[in-house]
């Protein structure tokens, strides 16, 4: 199983909520630098946070990779879901090859979560960096990561 973790590009600071935040222009430009390192990738399935930036950015990476799958947007990728919920949704794909677009603090967790099994050893993830992450099998401690890529 591969699967790439997208942090949403940068958002506006004030909205009526925060799941109504939306990109800025820097986000934007941040997110098809970020797609650039997906072009030639086998994505099976794009799945997304339902929060706006999130819905935004990953609407962003399938247009610039011509990805004709609808994204999928799942409830359990919000900024405060539970990791461990998070790795049991993940072996629904264990077969595929996905890209996660979510929110901190949860990407940098979860990427802690799968790498070293622990919450203590969140990956550094800014707007719209990427990490790549391989393993047999979405379980906590058994997934590798092979890269981050921070947006300029």
């Amino acid at each position: 199983m591969k699967v790439w973790v997208l942090r949403h590009g940068e958002a506006q600071a004030n909205a009526r909520s925060d799941a109504e935040r939306e990109l800025t222009e820097h986000g934007r430009s941040q997110v098809i630098g970020s797609a650039a390192h997906l072009l030639g990738k086998p994505l099976d399935r794009i799945i997304a946070s339902p929060y706006v930036r999130a819905q935004q950015t990953a609407e962003l990476v399938r247009q610039a990779l011509g990805f004709s799958d609808p994204i999928s947007t799942v409830p359990w990728l919000t900024p405060e879901s539970d990791p461990k919920k998070v790795l049991q949704q993940l072996d629904l794909y264990a077969d595929e090859q996905i890209l996660l677009v979510s929110h901190q603090p949860l990407v940098g967790v979860l990427i802690g979560l799968l790498v070293h099994g622990s919450f203590q050893h969140a990956q550094p993830m800014g707007t719209a960096s990427l990490a790549e992450l391989e393993g047999d099998f979405p379980l906590a401690g058994a997934m590798q990561l092979l890269s981050v890529r921070h947006a300029g």
